[in-house]
């Protein structure tokens, strides 16, 4: 029996030569964690090495595991105790532990009660962000699913209306707030309906978007910062990306063929997939999209919902674990992304589409658990014959409007006294985004405001 058949099918162990059974925190702390993330299986008998060495008496270690769990954890976890003898006659024991269902496993001893989560290949003491973690998981409750002290009387849902509307084609009635989980019967609004919200109060919802130089962060070129509802910031992020990727395209004899640097759909589910499974516990946390020449990534706080990583797992058969189910059955609603949880695999088929794609292209998804990152390379053919630099950060990028800024040219144009509320309802963003936007056109000269802000017309300069 080698060490390597024992942990063939664990994804995470411990080993332990010996039982100390007057320092029970010295293994417990590894029962603690194991419970509170995915299990594992602590080995008593391999040295550090994961070399064999053996147990004897192993009814007796058997009694005393059993015994100081019993006295140590609250509550107590489903663990096994499994004897495995090698060819040689050594044995070894194997403490298998499941993951909990009433989360967090606390180890109370020594005047103390710590639940402990694993770092890498260690058991550490839970942080006040784990706990909250572990506390909804052990309530079987989601973060989105919390109430807020927001009033829905203070709150409206105007971009997310006329979202549902245009990608559906259905009106939106009011009464969904309430049947998708948005708002309460008493009229507060969820965590799930304050990040639904034209004018989202909460301030980990933000997405920082950076265009850099070269293939590393050692030259900026382009930044800017958004702080909203989940809508706006995936409308944002692929403006962001419209506008500071190449567009290439090949001459044919009735017109051109476009060739993109990145697929958009892939994009765009990328981003749809981090701002719906996000951790949204950490206040501090934000979405970043970085746009390099080769790539772009994207990374949110929070590794996978479920403990693993996914570097580890066959992204075609990953499991839907939702960390935040009514975020998603949202972004379902309105066709954003699919129930049955195929995000990864349509960013891997939609790069895979593109002409000049190569094996050495294809996304790279990598978690740990703090975080989680999406990687797409840039299409090999994507620079060739053509590029439409106007649309890429470049030469006077800072002159180039995005494609809201031109739509809102053309409100201007049609109906002069216009307002910023009236262009935010007609363009589902909400009225800071506008005013945002009409600070940024007014820079390049082709628009001023004559009059007050009450009565005045917008002017088009040229």
């Amino acid at each position: 029996m080698k060490i390597t058949d024992l942990i063939s099918e664990c994804t995470i162990y411990d080993f332990k030569l010996t039982l100390e059974g007057k320092r029970p925190k010295s293994w417990m702390k590894s029962i603690s964690a194991f419970a509170n993330g995915v299990g594992g299986s602590l080995f008593f008998g391999v040295d550090n090495k994961g070399v064999v060495k053996g147990l004897d008496d192993i009814q007796g270690i058997c009694e005393i595991i059993s015994s100081k769990i019993r006295d140590y954890m609250d509550p107590l976890p489903d663990v096994h105790l499994i004897p495995h003898k090698s060819d040689t006659g050594l044995t070894v024991l194997e403490v298998r532990v499941n993951t909990g269902n009433y989360t967090p496993y606390y180890y109370v001893g020594d005047g103390q009660r710590i639940a402990f989560v694993r770092m890498g290949d260690e058991s550490v003491p839970a942080t006040a962000e784990h706990m909250v973690r572990l506390v909804l998981k052990g309530s079987n409750k989601t973060y989105d699913s919390l109430v807020t002290d927001f009033s829905q009387d203070n709150n409206t849902f105007i971009i997310l209306a006329n979202e549902f509307k245009r990608r559906t084609k259905q009106d939106w009635d009011k009464k969904y707030l309430l049947s998708f989980g948005l708002v309460t019967s008493n009229g507060f609004l969820t965590n799930a309906g304050a990040l639904f919200s034209d004018d989202c109060p909460l301030l980990q919802s933000r997405l920082y978007c950076t265009r850099w130089g070269g293939n590393d962060k050692s030259d900026a070129i382009n930044d800017v910062e958004f702080t909203g509802n989940v809508i706006m910031l995936l409308r944002e992020s692929m403006n962001f990306v419209r506008s500071n990727t190449r567009k290439g395209w090949d001459k044919l004899p009735d017109g051109r063929k476009n060739k993109p640097e990145y697929a958009e759909r892939a994009v765009l589910e990328a981003m749809v997939n981090h701002f719906i499974h996000r951790d949204y516990t950490v206040i501090g946390g934000e979405v970043h999209l970085d746009i390099y020449d080769d790539r772009l990534t994207v990374t949110s706080p929070g590794g996978m919902y479920n403990g693993m990583l996914i570097q580890d797992l066959d992204i075609y058969n990953v499991s839907s674990e939702r960390r935040n189910p009514i975020l998603a059955n949202i972004m379902a609603q309105l066709e954003y992304m699919e129930k049955r949880g195929s995000g990864l695999t349509r960013i891997c088929n939609e790069t895979k589409a593109l002409q000049g794609f190569r094996d050495e292209l294809k996304p790279i998804f990598t978690s740990t658990p703090f975080q989680f990152q999406t990687i797409i390379y840039a299409s090999a053919d994507s620079s060739n014959v053509g590029d439409d630099v106007g649309d890429n950060v470049g030469d006077e990028s800072e002159t180039k409007l995005t494609d809201r800024q031109y739509e809102i040219i053309n409100l201007i144009r049609n109906s002069p006294s216009i307002s910023a509320r009236e262009m935010s309802e007609i363009l589902s963003v909400t009225s800071r985004t506008i005013e945002r936007d009409l600070s940024s056109i007014k820079e390049t000269g082709l628009l001023r405001r004559e009059g007050s802000d009450k009565d005045g017309v917008w002017v088009i300069i040229k």
